[in-house]
């Protein structure tokens, strides 16, 4: 199981995509016209084979906008994992109490995302690709967009509850895998990280950590769309 593809939420695109490309040295790789019907607008970002993506609510009404009230502002919204066979992933889950909200599906790619009341703190999707190597929901050359002179790759995600011990438990149910004593989860290339809520905006996506390609940039801490990005 691997981390593919982060999503932030913000009530503007522009200021944020900016702020990303000249931040990390990155580029826009996708733009999906489809994410339309569900009142959304958004930008993909490569970053090595992993994605960043910020989504932008365009109507009243979406969860996306919702989220924004709930959080008082941008911040972390969704986390998707890579397996190898997402049928089966279905029927753990299922089999562990977590419902299963919708199901997308792409080219080449299918995901499920899991009802965020089950899980807390963001939206988590499990998604099958193939070929492994490919990612449907970023288009068909992301790879082209990737720019690897500022940051290589996404090694960790921490997210922050007000019980951040049971809000490990619940993410270790859904992703089967076990939690470790300092509120961690090891998946095959990346690490997700607990933490205690302490900034008054409650449960969610709070940091993301990106490996610097100039080692001498690790420790640098950036604040964009009310989630903090560290270069390691």
């Amino acid at each position: 199981m691997r981390l593919r593809q982060i999503a932030l939420v913000a009530a503007d695109l522009r200021p944020v995509e900016q702020a990303i490309c000249s931040t990390f040295g990155l580029e826009v790789c996708f733009r999906d016209p489809g994410i339309a019907e569900f009142g959304l607008r958004h930008g993909l970002y490569a970053i090595g084979d992993r994605i960043l993506e910020v989504v932008v609510p365009k109507q009243p009404g979406t969860t996306a906008g919702r989220f924004l009230e709930r959080r008082g502002g941008d911040g972390g919204y969704m986390v998707l994992v890579q397996v190898d066979d997402v049928a089966s992933e279905k029927a753990r889950v299922t089999n562990a109490g977590f419902r299963i909200v919708f199901e997308a599906k792409g080219e080449a790619i299918h995901g499920l995302h899991l009802h965020p009341k089950d899980v807390g703190g963001a939206i988590l999707s499990i998604d099958e690709a193939n070929p492994a190597q490919s990612w449907g929901w970023a288009g068909s050359d992301w790879q082209y967009h990737s720019r690897p002179e500022v940051v290589t790759d996404m090694v960790a995600v921490e997210l922050q509850g007000s019980d951040p011990d049971e809000l490990a438990e619940r993410w270790g149910r859904a992703l089967g895998h076990s939690v470790s004593a300092d509120l961690t989860i090891d998946l095959d290339d990346a690490t997700l990280r607990f933490v205690p809520a302490t900034d008054g905006r409650g449960d969610g996506l709070a940091a993301v950590d990106l490996t610097a390609a100039d080692r001498s940039r690790a420790g640098e801490l950036h604040a964009i769309a009310g989630t903090r990005f560290n270069l390691v």
